[in-house]
């Protein structure tokens, strides 16, 4: 996941953001998967269709998404069962941690994957302009294209998921997404007290710091594959994480704000609070708008203009940062 203006700006959002990580543990604790009818109509469905050599045919995209015989059953049952409950005036309830979404080319969430889409794409935009915008001799361009592709890396996995939830699509996501809050954290630090310039004593910070943060990267997936697969720590990991950035990139926005009353270095202060209210989405959590629209999706949807400000953001600070060292030796 301060001085009194960036509390304005992030404090409400992580309270919120808190709230969620105490409630994380219900997330997948589905009401739908313990309905006695949806038990009964998955029974039914399968010994109609899926035994004694009696195969329903599916389409060879949703064969190759491995869309079998009984996952059709138990969509086509989520389906039948929310219809029945919107027809009697019941709420529409979860079905294994996840609403009743209308699939679409055999993706589970297709505007998850829409949306996670449009993040890769920033990043790959964002990677684009770093390489073609920022010169080599730049020591925090190495950092800026490993954020770039830790990002798409990340959004990858998300589109993966949200195509297919199996345990090995969800461990992917929750990892590469894990990474990329980490990195986040890891190269902040880097650009706020340029632990990238050549002196012996900021080297040995800098590989002090690289080595800590990929040890706590290690220890976190170790945790999760080995002791436990636990969300509320999942959350709870990468809020704390997140935080840290989050106070780095807010102090440094008002500092250079100060010293140089350029707009563009508000910018990080206002990807902070564009980003964690979009995150708090996720509290407000909705049964999907047409059965594709939820709060989760609306999530990523709402990531993407501020990764694209983000790269505006660190183009614009290497420029400035180089002209000011140029002037300097002059």
């Amino acid at each position: 996941m301060l001085p009194s203006r960036q509390r304005t700006w992030v404090g409400t959002p992580l309270l919120a953001l808190l709230a969620l990580v105490l409630f994380a543990g219900f997330v997948r604790a589905s009401v739908g998967d313990r309905l006695p009818e949806f038990r009964d109509c998955v029974q039914v469905c399968e010994s109609e269709n899926c035994r004694d050599g009696k195969q329903t045919s599916i389409p060879p995209l949703r064969r190759l998404l491995l869309w079998n015989c009984a996952a059709e059953c138990d969509y086509a049952c989520q389906h039948i069962i929310t219809t029945q409950r919107v027809a009697a005036s019941e709420r529409v309830v979860q079905f294994h941690g996840k609403w009743p979404f209308h699939r679409f080319l055999g993706m589970q969430e297709p505007f998850s994957v829409l949306f996670s889409l449009g993040n890769l794409w920033a990043h790959w935009a964002g990677l684009a302009k770093v390489r073609a915008r920022i010169p080599a001799r730049y020591t925090m361009r190495p950092f800026y294209v490993a954020l770039a592709y830790v990002g798409i890396a990340s959004w990858v996995c998300s589109a993966v998921f949200h195509t297919r939830d199996f345990p090995a699509t969800e461990q992917l996501d929750y990892f590469a997404a894990g990474a990329n809050v980490l990195y986040g954290t890891y190269y902040a630090p880097i650009r706020v007290f340029r632990l990238d310039r050549a002196t012996p004593n900021r080297r040995s910070v800098l590989r002090a710091w690289t080595l800590l943060c990929v040890l706590l990267y290690c220890a976190h997936v170790a945790y999760l594959k080995g002791v436990r697969w636990d969300y509320a720590y999942n959350m709870t990991a990468n809020i704390a994480v997140g935080i840290v950035q989050n106070i780095l990139w807010t102090w440094f926005s008002v500092q250079k704000y100060r010293e140089s009353k350029r707009l563009w270095t508000t910018w990080p202060g206002l990807v902070v609070a564009w980003v964690m209210f979009a995150m708090s989405m996720e509290l407000f959590d909705f049964p999907p708008w047409l059965g594709s629209i939820d709060a989760h999706s609306l999530w990523h949807l709402m990531t993407i203009a501020p990764t694209i400000l983000w790269y505006n953001f660190l183009v614009m600070d290497a420029k400035a940062d180089m002209a000011s060292t140029e002037r300097l030796k002059a």
